[in-house]
């Protein structure tokens, strides 16, 4: 039996999580999780799994549960997100909150000794070299639950980190991969959240509708697989079947494949160096499927992940900029303050006034990141 941490437990990496422990009741165990503001469902995954400890973002809404369920210990607000991350009890926290909200308690569950699956990339694209560096002094496992570093990862079992020549990310291109910068003009909020492929929160539609997303995996893919930005590659893949591959020096190349199914991540995650069964996945028949298709990435169409790269190549706190102005300026898209293009120009705004700190402290990181967001407020 492995003991849950979850982070983010009403969110769409947090359902999923959800349903995995609901499906495998005799191997894992939700003692502690932490939710925003969707107090409906809260109420079922309590009723249903009846954790020790709760964390609500906002006290009104935690005092209201605490009247409701008297034997269950509620927090709120960053105190209850730390405590939800270390909880006692707990072998493994998912880290499946939005956001840089998610690096402060991920370092706390490091310390503890906690095994983090993680998938909250802006946790790492942030603060990576802080959370890598703890990881290595505490001998804390990162297992990423992102289907491309999942993929990455499965693909890697017995392979030597001295023999990957290139690491290759694929990208479903998102909402509009097949519009051209000029018909990207005046697109809406409800076009942008329509995704051919997955089924995600509106943040991370929004990070795949511009490729920024794929430009936080690749920051994330250098620091979870320890590999130069030269040897990861994007490639357009419109189906999402090949979730991400590796070259090696001999010119093999290894892939993961499967349905887009998030919960197939999650699991290996959660069950790792094990496999347990999913009987509600869905099978990949490649004979039905027939062709897959694969495109270069065209960087200037994407600028987010040209941004992306050139941010993590600079290193120090460009890539802690980028993360912070894009959340910022992806949060006023959102809500009709400005137009689908102008987040790649606030992005970029911030990143060109920016003078950098190449080995910055945590309170460095969380300087930036307020000043950044602030910057992003004033253009807005």
């Amino acid at each position: 039996m492995k003991y849950i941490s979850l982070m983010g437990a009403t969110g769409s990496i947090g359902t999923q999580t959800i349903d995995i422990i609901k499906q495998h009741p005799s191997e894992f165990k939700l003692v502690a999780l932490s939710v925003g503001q969707n107090i409906e469902l809260t109420r079922k995954i309590i009723h249903d799994f009846k954790p020790e400890l709760v964390s609500i973002a906002e006290k009104s809404l935690a005092d209201k549960l605490k009247v409701e369920f008297p034997r269950i210990q509620f927090m709120d607000g960053n105190d209850g997100l730390i405590e939800v991350a270390v909880y006692h009890k707990a072998d493994i926290l998912v880290n499946a909150v939005t956001g840089s909200i998610g690096l402060i308690p991920t370092l706390q569950a490091i310390k503890e000794g906690k095994t983090i699956a993680i998938a909250n990339k802006e946790t790492l694209v942030t603060a990576g070299h802080l959370v890598i560096e703890e990881a290595k002094r505490h001998k804390v496992s990162l297992l990423p639950v992102d289907s491309e570093h999942s993929a990455i990862f499965q693909a890697l079992q017995g392979e030597k980190q001295k023999n990957i020549d290139k690491l290759i990310l694929t990208a479903s291109g998102g909402s509009f991969r097949d519009r051209s910068r000029k018909e990207l003009e005046n697109v809406t909020i409800e076009e942008a959240l329509n995704h051919p492929n997955w089924s995600m929160g509106a943040k991370i539609t929004i990070d795949s509708a511009t490729m920024m997303n794929k430009g936080l995996e690749v920051i994330e893919a250098h620091w979870l697989f320890a590999v130069d930005y030269e040897k990861i590659d994007v490639l357009l893949h419109k189906e999402s079947i090949i979730h991400s591959m590796i070259e090696f020096h001999d010119s093999s190349m290894i892939a993961q494949l499967g349905t887009p199914d998030m919960r197939v991540p999650i699991q290996y995650a959660l069950s790792y160096p094990d496999r347990l069964p999913l009987p509600s996945a869905n099978h990949l028949n490649l004979a039905q499927i027939g062709t897959l298709h694969f495109q270069e990435m065209d960087l200037e169409r994407f600028r987010c992940l040209k941004l992306a790269y050139e941010a993590g190549k600079a290193g120090g706190t460009m890539t802690t900029v980028l993360n912070a102005a894009n959340e910022a300026a992806v949060a006023a898209f959102l809500k009709g303050k400005i137009s689908f293009l102008q987040i790649e120009e606030l992005i970029e705004r911030a990143l060109s006034v920016h003078t950098n700190i190449i080995s910055p402290s945590l309170f460095d990181i969380q300087e930036v990141d307020i000043e950044t967001r602030s910057f992003i407020h004033s253009l807005v």
